[in-house]
């Protein structure tokens, strides 16, 4: 049955070196857990790495690290939904947030708990995600700041997650006017300007980072050591600390064009033939995962010579040339894998985990 592998050398190998990084560089930091999918044995690793704040889109998750590790410090990384406040409140110690009634209903749910709950204002930079739009936020601060048990301890914001505007030394100075803006006006202090993700590390290795940049999370450069400027892996990182095992459960020398007519499949795709394909045979193998576990787009075969040519919702089939090359069925097929689908496979309950 096909399995990942998480290689726990190499994540910690990660981390130590952007703890370093991000130590020298005088920046504190914190690791987003999402990717892991609240699977417990994956967040205590995390916790023994000596990780001491945690962020994540999902708040059972949180739930289940302040179950692990209660001093650990909790971050909601999306504004919360209403029906979910009592519980952001409970196991979150900081939520983003962009709305005024979402923070109005958080400074209740605080003082039932008696809590004073923190809060990271988003900016919206460009890439229109969440965030609050920059000639508004005096005016959005101002009435954040009397909610009681309500404490505003940075402003933030998300770049490259849904258009794919990249960070810039413009963008990211701006941000910290921001704070500095704030500060003047209201003459309180925010210690956080948390405008550093995965996608920031570059600049800061190139020593393009302003200043006030405070505060980075960091997820994909973590597990997968992602340069997201050039694709590459950053010098000195680990890119594999996934890694992905599927079985072939069929291997046949096949034509290499279907037979009969074609119409959309399951998945809405549709295939052109190529001309110079018709008469050619190869040998196809099919292996133990499909799209309910994984989209081939995310794969990459440890063999080179080996090509994902299509998938259906439990089978993945590769192309391996003109001969099997050595390969039987049994036999386990190795890929690496990008970001996206790690965090499909962990999200699968099909695919077996392992902590190696």
């Amino acid at each position: 049955m096909a399995y990942l592998n998480i290689y726990q050398e190499k994540l910690r190998h990660n981390f130590h070196f952007l703890h370093e990084l991000f130590r020298k560089n005088e920046i504190e930091w914190a690791v987003v857990s999402k990717l892991l999918c609240g699977n417990t044995k994956l967040l205590e690793l995390l916790v023994d790495l000596g990780i001491r704040e945690i962020c994540d889109a999902r708040i059972s998750n949180l739930e289940k690290i302040k179950k692990i590790n209660a001093e650990v410090n909790t971050v909601y990384i999306r504004p919360p939904a209403k029906r979910s406040i009592p519980k952001v409140v409970r196991f979150a110690d900081v939520s983003f947030n962009t709305e005024y009634e979402t923070m109005r209903l958080l400074s209740e749910e605080a003082q039932i708990q008696d809590k004073i709950h923190r809060v990271i204002i988003m900016i919206e930079l460009g890439d229109l995600r969440e965030g609050v739009l920059g000639d508004q936020l005096l005016d959005f601060y101002a009435r954040v700041f009397e909610l009681p048990n309500i404490e505003v301890v940075g402003i933030g914001s998300n770049l490259n997650c849904l258009y794919g505007v990249m960070p810039s030394e413009d963008k990211l100075i701006q941000l910290s006017l921001y704070k500095q803006l704030i500060e003047a006006k209201f003459n309180t202090k925010i210690p956080w300007v948390t405008g550093g993700t995965s996608v920031v590390i570059p600049l800061l290795l190139e020593r393009r980072l302003p200043k006030g940049i405070n505060h980075f999370r960091i997820g994909e450069s973590l597990f997968f050591g992602n340069n997201l400027f050039n694709g590459k892996t950053i010098k000195g990182m680990k890119s594999d600390v996934f890694e992905l095992f599927a079985e072939i459960i069929e291997i046949r020398k096949k034509p290499k064009v279907p037979m009969g007519q074609m119409e959309e499949n399951p998945s809405g795709e549709t295939y052109e033939i190529k001309e110079e394909d018709y008469g050619k045979t190869s040998y196809r193998a099919i292996l133990d995962i499909g799209l309910l576990d994984i989209s081939p787009d995310y794969l990459k075969p440890k063999d080179k010579h080996l090509k994902v040519v299509g998938a259906s919702s439990d089978m993945i089939i590769i192309d391996l040339g003109k001969t099997n090359r050595n390969y039987k069925v049994g036999d386990m097929v190795r890929f690496r894998i990008k970001y996206m689908g790690a965090l499909a496979l962990l999200n699968s309950k099909y695919v077996f985990k392992y902590i190696k």
